[in-house]
Formats: structure tokens, C-alpha cells, sequence
């Protein structure tokens, strides 16, 4: 029976994460040719094809998506058992903020995997919205930070996560009238999405109405009818209406990593763990 090599395996994921092989030479100590000759390698090995290789064909064949869902596995427990090795090496505290969007069970389990391999090393969590978390990191209240950013406010040194698209939304049911201030429902003072809207308004202008910060919260209240608001889209659901069209265009969203200066150990092992588990990859909804 053949076995798994892991370093094709990476590969194998960096291909799918990055969209190419190309885009993952990018991101790889590997030429492009180098990893193609790995895939290849790997490809000769379990004696079936992996990527495609048509053009405006899916990346993967059916083989290769199967496989990237065991490789997944495969090098987390890898891993976590490279880490079980020296973890009493490590010790410390961690201040870790994040928003109430990235507090999804996967990061639960991340953190629980974590907390099991460095039995010495402290985290503490905070969960703010996304300003005050920056705020925080500038000024060395925590550090580390999953918070959500504009993409055209991404720095160089952050962790990009994954992506989404930041929607003006209202229930089907609500009237408005566009010759008015339109109801706006805010996450709260401190929501970078309100900051950006108010700076581009519509003609007519927002109206604040309800201030909430938690995306549940808001989204009840679009459903009730109170008013328009800004929702990423892994928040909308088929009986709210889009209406982007008649609004301004807003930046797509960034969901990021981001350190202070000069992180210790514990902090770029969490950073290293959790960018692993999830970058690039998508929201839990």
C-alpha cells in the first residue's frame, strides 16, 4: 500500500488554499516547478490525478478534493503531535482579542487544542469589536487579534484569514422612502461599518435607529423591519433583500490575524496554530 508523503500533502493544500499552483508558489519556500513535480510525484504514487489541468475545469478532481479533506486532518494531527514534543518548553500568558464574528466553534476547538498542548501557557479572551481591538493592539492591551477589517485597510504584517462581502440588506417587507433618511441599524459606536457608511451616505442620508453589537441582534432586527443595515454575507438569508444597487458600494471584508510588535513565543505558536486551522478558508456560519 502506497504511503503519504507530508510534504506533498502541504503542497497538495497549498494548491487548493491558494487557488493554484502558480498563486501557491507565492506563498511556498517552492518554485512552481518544484510543485508541480511534488503533485506529479504524488499523482504517480496513488496511480490517479489529483488537479485537472483544463482550463475552466474545476482545480481538483474528484480524487484530489477527497484527498485535500484527509490531508486536512492528516497534517493537523502531524502537527499537534510535533508540538506535544516540546510543549512544556513553552510558558506565558496570552492576551487574544477577537469579535463575536470569529468566536465560531472551529476557533473554539483550535483554541481547546492549544490550551491541551501548552498546559503552562495562559489565554485570556477578549471579545470586542473589531476599532477597539486595534486600538488595543496599538497601545499593547493584547497581543493578538481575529478581527475583521476592510480589505483596503489590511497591513502588511496581518494574517489574512478569509474573505467576505459586506451587503446593504432590509427585510422584504419593509417600505422605505428614498426622499428620506433611511433607518440604519449600527453594531454600535464603535462599528467600522457605520464610520464608512456615514462617510458616503445616500443622497437622502441614514438615520440612526438601533445601535446593537451583536450580529444576531442586528439581524433580527432587519428581519422586523426597523430598517437597512450593513451584514456580511454568510449573515443573509433568502427573506431579506439585497439592495446594494441603491446604495454606495462598500469595500469587501478582510478577516485577519494581527500581533503587536515583537510577539513572544506563546503568541507566534497561537499564531502559527491558528492560521494553520484556518487560513484561507471560510467563516462558520
Amino acid at each position: 500500500m502506497p504511503r503519504l508523503d507530508i510534504d506533498a500533502l502541504q503542497t497538495l493544500c497549498a494548491i487548493a488554499d491558494h487557488g493554484g499552483v502558480t498563486r501557491a508558489a507565492d506563498h511556498m519556500p517552492l518554485s512552481q516547478s518544484a510543485i508541480s513535480h511534488k503533485i506529479k510525484r504524488l499523482e504517480d504514487h496513488l496511480n490517479c490525478p489529483l488537479l485537472t489541468r483544463r482550463p475552466g475545469a474545476p482545480l481538483l478532481t474528484e480524487e484530489g478534493s477527497g484527498l485535500v479533506t484527509y490531508a486536512r486532518r492528516i497534517l493537523s494531527l502531524h502537527d499537534e503531535a510535533l508540538a506535544s514534543l516540546s510543549r512544556r518548553a513553552l510558558s506565558g500568558k496570552i492576551r487574544l482579542g477577537m469579535t463575536e464574528d470569529v468566536t465560531s466553534g472551529d476557533l473554539s476547538k483550535i483554541l481547546g487544542r492549544f490550551t491541551r498542548l501548552y498546559p503552562d501557557v495562559s489565554v485570556r479572551t477578549h471579545v470586542r469589536q473589531s476599532l477597539v481591538l486595534s486600538d488595543k493592539i496599538q497601545r499593547g492591551d493584547i497581543d493578538i487579534a481575529l478581527m475583521q477589517v476592510f480589505s483596503d485597510e489590511v497591513l502588511p504584517g496581518d494574517q489574512l484569514l478569509y474573505e467576505d462581502r459586506l451587503h446593504w440588506v432590509r427585510s422584504r417587507d419593509l417600505q422605505l422612502n428614498m426622499t428620506r433618511p433611511l433607518p440604519f441599524l449600527s453594531y454600535d459606536a464603535d462599528c467600522f461599518y457605520k464610520n464608512r457608511a456615514l462617510k458616503t451616505p445616500p443622497g437622502c442620508g441614514l438615520e440612526i435607529v438601533l445601535e446593537c453589537a451583536s450580529s444576531a441582534g442586528i439581524r433580527s432586527a432587519v428581519l422586523a423591519g426597523l430598517g437597512v443595515a450593513l451584514l456580511p454575507a454568510r449573515y443573509i438569508s433568502d427573506d431579506m433583500e439585497i439592495m446594494d444597487a441603491q446604495m454606495p458600494e462598500m469595500p469587501e471584508l478582510s478577516y485577519i490575524l494581527r500581533c503587536a510588535p515583537k510577539p513572544s513565543p506563546p503568541v507566534r505558536s497561537l499564531q502559527k496554530t491558528i492560521c494553520t486551522s484556518l487560513a484561507p478558508n471560510t467563516p462558520d456560519s
